[in-house]
């Protein structure tokens, strides 16, 4: 983990209030796993003061072989506009890779991925992977409207979409608590990311299923350093004890949380 100062290569609107930035990567990113984040800090000075923490969304080579990776976001607050206004050829201090990432179990193949709102970002990285290396994927994504849900033409051409939106004015109308019920028992492996109020939907759903299949949740939390020493990002277990989502997380088992 190191901090580095790194050039922007493209930044956009890419839909609704969402924005991504693409970043030229360092070296020492080679390394990084599906749902590690980085701390990005905002601002030319001191103010904000903090950085703020943003799962690592995607990664690409250029045809001119130089490796680059972006950060999604929504627009809410003064620390996403300002990132949101960078421009090619700007810089952006980031420290990272931070945190751990999901863990694919070896000689599987049926994924499913669960996103709730921005909670897509860190699952189209998973998906990219998993579907290069022959997995099939079904990704659920929900929100409360259309402006929420990341574009379909945005994904890997082998990626089934499954979409849910409070609103209904795209896919079925719901919570991803319905489709995800659905499609527990044909999936070898569970992965989401989003909102607590989901994951422990999600948990109770597994847990009534009676299938015993564990589901790893990336938590999203307000962190003040991302390196386990401010302890902002504190989650307290079901069966005691602390865990810090900077730290131990942000993967955690839904069962270790709610169990």
């Amino acid at each position: 983990m190191k901090s580095y100062t790194i050039e922007v290569t493209e930044s956009q609107r890419l839909y609704g209030n969402t924005h991504i930035l693409w970043l030229v990567e360092p070296g020492a990113f080679v390394s990084a796993t599906p749902g590690q984040f980085v701390m990005a800090y905002c601002g030319e000075g001191w103010d904000p003061l903090l950085g703020r923490a943003i799962s690592i969304h995607r990664r690409r080579v250029t045809p001119d072989g130089r490796r680059e990776f972006a950060l999604l976001f929504d627009l809410v607050g003064r620390g996403t506009d300002w990132l949101a206004r960078r421009r090619e050829g700007d810089a952006v201090r980031v420290v990272g890779p931070l945190g751990r990432g999901f863990e694919v179990r070896e000689r599987v193949q049926k994924m499913l991925l669960v996103g709730g709102g921005i909670g897509n970002a860190p699952l189209i990285w998973l998906a990219d992977d998993l579907v290069r290396e022959g997995r099939e994927v079904t990704l659920v994504l929900g929100g409360r409207g259309t402006p929420q849900i990341f574009p379909a033409h945005l994904l890997p051409p082998e990626v089934e979409l499954v979409v849910a939106t409070e609103d209904g004015s795209l896919g079925e109308p719901g919570r991803v608590t319905v489709p995800f019920q659905r499609l527990l028992s044909w999936c070898d492996q569970a992965f989401a990311c989003g909102p607590d109020a989901m994951f422990e939907a999600l948990y109770r759903v597994a847990a009534d299923s009676g299938l015993r299949k564990p589901v790893q949740g990336l938590l999203e939390a307000r962190m003040a350093c991302g390196l386990g020493i401010c302890y902002s990002c504190a989650v307290f277990p079901k069966r005691g004890g602390v865990r810090l989502v900077c730290h131990d997380g942000p993967m955690f088992d839904l069962r270790d949380l709610y169990g």
